[in-house]
C-alpha cells in the first residue's frame, strides 16, 4: 500500500470518528424524520379519501414548501439529506463503528447514500422553484430502460427482490429490536427507552411492509413486461387501499411511517455511530 493510500486511510478514519459527522448524521436525520412525520399524515390523509397530493417523500416535500416558512425548511429538508449521503459514504468507505467492517453493512450504507441523494435532489429542485419530477413517472420511466436492456425483465425482477429485502430486513430489524445497536445507553433505559423502543417497532414495521409492497409492485411489472405497473411509495400505498378493510390498513401503515419519523427525531437525540 503507498504512503498516499495509507494518508487517506488514516484521513478516513479520523473523518468516521469526528464529532462534526456526528452533528452531521444527526442534523440529517431530524430533516429525514420530518419528512417521514409528513408521509404518513399524508397517507392518513389517503386513507379517508384526500386523494390531491402524492403520499411520497418528494410529495412530503412538496408540502412542507406550502407552509409557512416553506422555502427555508426545504432548504434544510436538502441539506440534511445530503448530510447523511456524507456519512453513508463515510461508512461505507470506512465501516461502520458499531458494526466493525462487515461487507454487507458497507453496501447497505451505499444504498442508503443513493436514497438520500435522490431525496436531497427533489428537496433542492422543489427549493429552487423548479418542482420534483413525479415520482411514479420516474419510476415508469426507469422500469422501462431496464426492460429495454439485454435480461431487462429479470433486472426488474432482481429490482424488486432487493427492494423486498430491504423491506422484510426492516421488519426484522422491529422484530429483533437491532435499530436499538445506534442508540447511546440513555435512549434505551427506562420508560423513554421503552417509548422509543416502540416508535421504532411500529415505523419499522410499516415501512418494511410499504417497501413489500413497491418491491411487488416491481416484480408483477417484471412478470408482466409492462413498466407502467411499477411505482413508488405513493403507488403502493394506493394498491394498499384498493384492498379489502384498506382504509384501516392504510390508516395503520400511515401512522407507523409517521411513528417513524418520530423515531428518527430520538435516534438523532441518542445517535451512538
Amino acid at each position: 500500500m503507498s504512503e498516499l493510500s495509507r494518508r487517506a486511510q488514516r484521513l478516513g478514519r479520523r473523518t468516521d470518528r469526528s464529532d462534526w459527522l456526528d452533528r452531521a448524521a444527526q442534523l440529517g436525520l431530524i430533516a429525514y424524520g420530518l419528512v417521514h412525520l409528513v408521509v404518513g399524515w399524508l397517507a392518513v390523509q389517503l386513507a379517508f379519501g384526500d386523494r390531491s397530493g402524492p403520499a411520497s417523500p418528494s410529495g412530503a416535500i412538496e408540502e412542507l414548501a406550502r407552509q409557512p416558512l416553506g422555502g427555508a425548511i426545504v432548504w434544510a429538508t436538502a441539506v440534511g439529506m445530503y448530510l447523511l449521503v456524507v456519512w453513508q459514504l463515510v461508512e461505507a468507505a470506512f465501516g461502520h463503528r458499531w458494526a466493525g467492517n462487515r461487507p454487507w453493512q458497507r453496501v447497505l450504507s451505499l444504498c442508503k447514500a443513493i436514497v438520500y441523494g435522490v431525496l436531497g435532489t427533489s428537496a433542492l429542485r422543489i427549493a429552487l422553484g423548479s418542482g420534483a419530477q413525479d415520482g411514479e413517472r420516474t419510476t415508469d420511466s426507469l422500469t422501462a430502460r431496464l426492460m429495454d436492456l439485454p435480461l431487462g425483465q429479470a433486472l426488474v425482477a432482481a429490482v424488486g427482490a432487493v427492494i423486498i429485502g430491504i423491506g422484510v430486513a426492516s421488519v426484522r430489524k422491529a422484530f429483533t429490536d437491532k435499530f436499538l445497536d445506534t442508540f447511546d445507553r440513555r435512549g434505551t433505559r427506562g420508560t423513554t427507552g421503552t417509548a422509543y423502543t416502540w416508535l421504532g417497532r411500529a415505523g419499522h414495521t410499516a415501512k418494511g411492509v410499504a417497501l413489500g409492497v413497491v418491491g411487488v409492485l416491481f416484480g408483477w411489472a417484471a412478470l408482466t413486461h409492462e413498466p407502467d405497473k411499477s411505482g413508488g411509495l405513493d403507488e403502493a400505498l394506493r394498491k394498499v387501499l384498493e384492498q379489502p378493510f384498506g382504509p384501516a390498513l392504510l390508516t395503520a401503515l400511515g401512522l407507523g411511517i409517521f411513528c417513524f419519523g418520530c423515531f428518527c427525531f430520538a435516534w438523532a437525540r441518542h445517535l451512538d455511530r
